[in-house]
This record gives structure tokens, sequence and C-alpha cells, in this order.
């Protein structure tokens, strides 16, 4: 398949532009994070909304497929997808993932993901966001014109292997560009029943990296509001992001 992108030096502006909002928008989360404690998730989303307001961005996920929030908030054993809820408290310990998709006023998408403790976290929960981080990383630091997607889930399976942790396989990242989720399917795992895991990257593809990383086994289900994905072992996960492109020699992550 051959990529036929919009002029690059444009889309990669406007990717840049939404991707630090985003960046920025996240970085303010988190250091507010230390009032977070005893109050609910959609207090994360308020912060979020405003941001938003702010900076004259719409939030992607609000509407999408009837997702009801600005964002997605994630608490614990709850891998991805969590709606920003009046009821859900966080309280010490707790490790919280919020996910933020940004459109700016040219049309284009800035996503990035980050999970971060309540308080001080146990050892095992510390080291569980670092090889997170790590791990998306990893998957970063292959991507260049010439390879093809399936090596960045061996960057990242590989890695999260020697620590006896496991990547969450059914969770892909995405193209993203003028629009949300699209070609080409990013696997976090070598997996090569993914559709596009063949795919050679090109000069001007625009995509996320997106592991989500458990303590326990690769099993999940569908929460009863049918968003949220919780492990059905209940071990924790954790999750970082970040959107990027494929330049002539290399890549350049926008949302960092």
């Amino acid at each position: 398949m051959i990529f036929m992108p919009e002029n690059i030096d444009f889309k990669f502006k406007q990717m840049r532009h939404v991707g630090q909002l985003t960046h920025k928008c996240l970085k303010r989360v988190q250091e507010k994070s230390h009032e977070f404690i005893g109050k609910t998730t959609d207090h994360i989303e308020e912060i979020v909304h405003e941001f938003a307001k702010e900076h004259k961005l719409k939030c992607a996920t609000q509407g999408y497929k009837g997702f009801p929030g600005d964002c997605c908030i994630s608490l614990n054993e709850m891998a991805c997808h969590g709606i920003p809820s009046p009821t859900k408290k966080m309280e010490e310990g707790d490790l919280v993932s919020v996910d933020v998709t940004f459109i700016n006023e040219a049309g284009y998408y800035g996503d990035s993901c980050v999970t971060f403790p309540l308080g001080k976290p146990s050892k095992k929960h510390e080291e569980l966001l670092d090889i997170a981080q790590e791990a998306m990383w990893r998957g970063i630091h292959v991507c260049k014109p010439g390879i093809k997607v399936k090596e960045i889930g061996e960057a990242i399976e590989t890695f999260v292997a020697k620590y006896k942790m496991t990547v969450l396989k059914e969770w892909c990242g995405h193209g993203i560009g003028k629009y949300f989720h699209g070609f080409p399917l990013i696997p976090h795992t070598v997996d090569i029943s993914i559709p596009d895991s063949d795919f050679i990257l090109e000069p001007g593809i625009t995509f996320t990296i997106e592991p989500i990383i458990t303590l326990g086994k690769n099993k999940t289900k569908v929460c009863k509001d049918n968003w949220g994905i919780v492990t059905k072992d209940k071990h924790w996960t954790a999750q970082f992001e970040h959107t990027l492109g494929i330049t002539n020699d290399g890549n350049e992550v926008f949302t960092a």
C-alpha cells in the first residue's frame, strides 16, 4: 500500500501545535494531582475541559461513538476508556491514567496518555509505571522509514517480558491526523494477526504508540457501562501514549 499524505510540512506543523497543547494539558493535570485524593474523577475532566476552552480546542472523545466524557480517566485495574465519574472517588495510592485527545482549529488531532500515582505508590506499582513508560519509548525509538510496524510491537514486548509483566495485546496504537483513529494499526506485541503488521513506515505517516502494561495476565473484560476495560484478574495497569510522525531520517514526537 502506498501512503499519500497531504503537505507534510503543514501537517507536521499542525500536529506539533495540537500535540504540544495536549502535552501541556496533561502536565497541568499532573501538577494538580496532590488535590485529587478524596475527589471524584470528574474533577480531572473539569481541568481538561477548562484547558480546552482556554486554548480553543475541541475534546475529541466527547460524543465519539457515544462516549460521554471530555477525556478518559482509568484507575488501577481499569486499563483504558474510563468514563469521568461524579461518584468514583480517587484514593491515596491509586494509579490514575488520563488519556486526552484534542482537535485544533485546523482539524488536526493530538492524542496522549499518562499514568501517575496519588501519593507514594507501592514498590511494585512504581516499577510498573517505570516499565510502562519505558516500553512506550522503546517502541518510539525504533520508528523510522523502512521498518515494518510489527517491529514496534517486538521492541515493546521484548522489553516488558524481561520484567515478567504483560502487554495487553488487543489494544493497539492507531493512525491519526485529521481523523481520530485510522490506518495503520500499531501492535504493541509480536502479533502477526494485526492486519497492518507488515506495513512499512514512510515519511509523513502519523500515529500513536500507547502500550498498556499489567502485572497480571492478558485477560480483560468490558465494564457494564460498555466503555471501561478492566483486567479480569484485577491486577493494576499503566499506560503511556504519544503521537508521533515519521520524518525522512527518524521520527518526531508531537506530544512530548
